[in-house]
């Protein structure tokens, strides 16, 4: 494989900080014979995917360290070019010596992402698959990994690029019968146009509609609990977190200011803010805590309003509320939670309108969390079904459906092949950006910058 860099660079990959072994990456045509000469062995005639024990001294024979040596040939590797991993103590001195004497010898310091956009360069992965790199890395839950691992292992290019090719052929018949247009031939079924176009359009739409899924497996889910002072939103907090993190008391106004912490829920992670009290004539420092209360409300994706159900009128008030808040703020979901069922006035007869808990006694906790992860999930299944989380494919997965749609609107009116033919190319350009078909310098470049520098 001919890679279409002339130079070879080198890296840390692995975290900075001291530790028992790191690795530093060497890529390119002369990645060998680079490394080669600052190691005691020569690795010109080494065979792919083996490890060498050996001496790496600087280019004017200083030791520096013990280490192994990994060899991967051109065609074979992560980058598609002759690669050379080098594992050595992690000492911050030995990692940085090891690069100043690589950079000696001829190599660059890779630019953050450069192994990644080297190995798409070469046809080692799409652009789907190289972002998906970067979601594997950061994943910090199941679901996040699972998402990022399908991706990375070509599910959703393939998906993609067999609509595109669907979309290229109907196309490719539409403009030949432009080419035919005195003949008034057709070429391209307008009836199995119209049924493609839908079926494109259906999968589009309903890809684009699992990004709020996907994008909250990847971030977290920002969940605040809000509600009057002393309803029992931080025993709630600690009770999900099953420690106490938020102190605690019959003091109305305890908790002055945001508490954040995260929570993992079968395979989904939560951002769980504990909010002030909100209440009328609040002193200084507790409004200033109940204004950034009011700010985290904007944020959150779900809304916990909790009420005291031992304390009469408590519910009717926060189902006013709730309601003000969904006016203001549609896309919010919010839950009305009422707490102290233990010592509840009002179980009954607002059983249809409130989740009631008692987070003292650990009561309703469990239907809480399921009630959660359905808000999050809806109807979609985690474990089949592509989940979109990178905000350029959704950005991308619009375009297309707008374009999908405007075709599918000028086929129900008739209207001329060629107007057709240009909504069909527009939806395929967009569809060809998710996967790196079509990708201009700047796209790339902002997408790579965003990586690590080892990566």
């Amino acid at each position: 494989m001919n890679s279409t860099f002339s130079d070879t660079i080198c890296a840390i990959a692995t975290p900075n900080g001291v530790g028992a072994i790191a690795i530093i990456r060497v890529s390119g045509k002369e990645a060998y014979q680079k490394v080669s000469a600052c190691f005691s062995k020569d690795l010109a005639d080494k065979t792919s995917h083996t490890v060498h024990f050996g001496i790496f001294k600087s280019p004017v024979g200083v030791f520096i360290d013990e280490v192994l040596v990994t060899v991967f040939q051109e065609g074979k590797s992560f980058t598609g070019e002759e690669s050379v991993e080098i594992a050595c103590h992690a000492s911050p001195y030995i990692q940085q010596q090891i690069i100043l004497a690589l950079i000696e010898v001829g190599c660059r310091l890779a630019n953050p992402g450069e192994f990644s956009m080297r190995a798409f360069a070469n046809g080692k992965v799409d652009l789907s698959q190289a972002e998906a790199i970067a979601d594997l890395i950061a994943a910090q839950t199941k679901n996040a990994h699972s998402i990022a691992l399908k991706q990375l292992r070509g599910n959703f290019s393939s998906e993609l690029k067999d609509l595109r090719e669907k979309l290229i052929h109907f196309a490719s018949l539409v403009e030949l019968e432009l080419d035919f247009a005195e003949e008034d031939v057709e070429f391209a079924d307008r009836s199995e146009l119209k049924t493609l176009v839908n079926e494109v359009l259906a999968y589009i739409q309903r890809l684009a509609a699992s990004f709020e899924l996907g994008n909250a497996i990847k971030n977290g889910v920002p969940v605040a609990i809000v509600g009057a002072p002393n309803t029992g939103k931080s025993t709630l907090l600690n009770q999900l977190l099953g420690e106490d993190r938020a102190i605690v008391s019959n003091i109305a106004g305890t908790t002055r200011d945001v508490i954040e912490e995260t929570l993992n829920i079968d395979g989904i992670l939560y951002r769980l803010i504990d909010t002030a009290g909100i209440r009328e004539n609040a002193e200084e420092i507790e409004a200033m805590g109940i204004e950034r209360s009011r700010e985290k409300i904007i944020q959150a994706n779900i809304v916990l309003c909790m009420a005291d159900s031992s304390v009469p009128n408590s519910i009717e008030e926060v189902l006013q509320w709730a309601k003000e808040i969904q006016e203001t703020h549609q896309d919010k979901k919010v839950v009305i939670v009422a707490n102290k069922q233990d010592i509840s006035v009002n179980s009954i007869e607002f059983s249809e309108k409130a989740l009631f808990i008692s987070a003292k006694e650990g009561v309703g906790i469990e239907e809480l969390k399921e009630k959660l992860v359905e808000i999050v999930i809806g109807d979609f299944s985690l474990s089949d079904e592509t989940i979109v989380s990178n905000i350029r494919h959704y950005d991308a997965l619009i375009k297309t459906a707008y374009s999908l749609q405007k075709a599918k609107d000028n086929l129900a009116t008739g209207i001329t092949a060629d107007f057709v033919a240009m909504d069909i190319r527009q939806a395929m350009y967009d569809l060809g950006t998710i996967t790196g078909d079509i990708s201009t310098d700047d796209l790339l470049g902002n997408i790579f910058s965003k990586f690590c520098i080892g990566k």
